[in-house]
């Protein structure tokens, strides 16, 4: 049995993943964007063993967010769930890149870490120097490959972990609409896989993965350099050093 923190799992694939994970008999915390969230969820999700709230989308909650995941101790894995797609550019980045830097750089090192990418992060690019100014240049795709960056940065310097990126296809959620053409349930099965199996493929680090199968990435995202530069100026924006950086 396994101890599992998924943020943005008050709905869509993190709800999904949160409920096939507690059905495997797992233990699951949750989190919510605030209270009014959380409600919602408790009439969603039976067994759940807490769910913590903080908004993403403001450094000092999502600060706050990762003392409260202390609380619990050490978790066997951390799924990196949360993510918008339609909002504005600063957003964007703060809810798809620094609030993953600022939780993982936070939280009790785990065992796994699984961090949510695009098939659209192929289309982004790195765009390094318009992080910390002008951040309206930023899109849904570049944050994609900002956080394939860091996940690969993670499994590059913390050995002692299964650090890895997925992409759950175009599926019918809130953010993917109605008629996405994806599979919901494999949406969400590689997350789950990733956070608990002992098979061998799963037991890695540093890959891109979608339908259980790791696949080829933007070649910019294995650039070493280009991800040191990502936790540098992660680092300058939040005021928290990754461990390991330096």
């Amino acid at each position: 049995m396994a101890r599992i923190f998924i943020t943005g799992s008050s709905d869509g694939l993190g709800l999904l993943a949160a409920k096939e994970l507690i059905a495997g008999g797992h233990q699951v915390v949750l989190h919510a964007r605030n209270e009014e969230r959380k409600e919602a969820t408790l009439a969603k999700i039976e067994r759940a063993e807490d769910i913590l709230i903080g908004d993403l989308s403001s450094i000092e909650e999502t600060k706050a967010l990762a003392g409260e995941v202390n609380k619990w101790g050490t978790f066997d894995a951390v799924i990196h769930n949360a993510g918008v797609y339609t909002a504005p550019s600063k957003d964007i980045l703060m809810i798809n890149v620094l609030a993953p830097y600022i939780l993982t750089s936070l939280i009790q090192k785990p065992r796994r870490l699984i961090y949510l990418s695009s098939d659209m992060h192929l289309q982004g690019q790195p765009k390094l120097e318009y992080l910390g100014k002008d951040v309206e240049r930023i899109n849904y795709s570049d944050s994609k490959l900002h956080v394939l960056m860091l996940c690969k940065a993670v499994a590059r310097k913390w050995k002692d972990v299964y650090a890895n990126a997925v992409n759950p296809g175009w599926v019918p959620t809130k953010m993917g609409g109605s008629h996405a053409p994806d599979s919901l349930e494999k949406g969400y099965a590689t997350q789950v896989w990733l956070a608990t199996s002992n098979d061998e493929q799963a037991r890695v680090s540093g890959r891109f993965f979608f339908h259980q199968k790791a696949r080829q990435s933007h070649p910019e995202a294995d650039n070493s350099l280009l991800q040191d530069r990502l936790l540098a100026i992660c680092e300058a924006i939040t005021g928290i050093v990754f461990p390991g950086y330096k």
